[in-house]
């Protein structure tokens, strides 16, 4: 995947597209709405009621050394058990979601660790970390089979992966609406894509999942379709 190049701080990579030689990935120049409108959106949508209490169901799982996958703002910091946890690993791209994501941090009483990376390349070790905890995060990724490949390269054998995701609606005339509006959704919600198969997603990279439970939450359903649960490496 190409890199960022250090002189050049103001890009953000969109989604690969598709050439003869397989997808190649684009970075475009980030805009005053990327850096300073929308990371508080996402905060303030990201927040409501239904969405917290699907973070309460999976974060408390979480146990060891964590790797929070797109811990953006941090609002699943002040879910997490301290008496499970020794560390907290932050992967998350954004410079301005993390400034909001330290002041949660020191609010929870959390260590963390941040890495402001994307995570198609995790900087960790092989059978690294004790769980890895990803909500409303696969929506976003550009190359989210790689980045699932990459969390399952650094899954101890047997780690539990514990996730909360919005995706692919069971219902076909919510299913048609979700491929009518996710390419126009995603320009003004930061990438996000309404229409990824998050199981199939999971199995593809090797992952088996263990635990699986789905249903619309509140608001419009071709953006509320929810999967939560969890999955282990082989």
């Amino acid at each position: 995947m190409d890199q960022v190049p250090d002189l050049v701080p103001d890009l953000v990579l969109v989604s690969p597209v598709a050439t003869p030689g397989g997808p190649r990935h684009e970075w475009r120049e980030m805009g005053l709405y990327d850096r300073y409108v929308l990371p508080r959106v996402l905060d303030l949508v990201m927040r409501g009621k239904p969405v917290m209490r699907q973070r309460a169901k999976v974060v408390p799982l979480a146990r060891g050394r964590v790797l929070e996958v797109g811990i953006g703002s941090g609002l699943n910091l002040s879910f997490y058990d301290k008496s499970r946890i020794e560390k907290v690993l932050g992967l998350d791209p954004s410079p301005e979601l993390q400034v909001m994501a330290r002041k949660r941090a020191a609010e929870a009483g959390i260590d963390v660790d941040w890495l402001a990376l994307s995570s198609e390349r995790i900087p960790l070790p092989d059978n690294s970390v004790d769980s890895i905890v990803i909500t409303y995060t696969m929506c976003t990724i550009p190359d989210v089979a790689t980045a699932l490949s990459e969390m399952a390269r650094v899954m101890k054998p047997g780690a539990p992966m514990y996730f909360s995701e919005h995706g692919l609606a069971p219902d076909a005339s919510v299913r048609k609406w979700q491929n009518r509006l996710n390419p126009w959704w995603g320009k003004i919600s930061g990438g996000c894509n309404i229409n990824r198969n998050v199981p199939a997603l999971l199995e593809s990279a090797g992952l088996l999942i263990r635990q699986i439970d789905t249903m619309y939450l509140p608001g419009p359903r071709p953006l509320t379709f929810n999967y939560w649960g969890s999955a282990e490496k082989a």
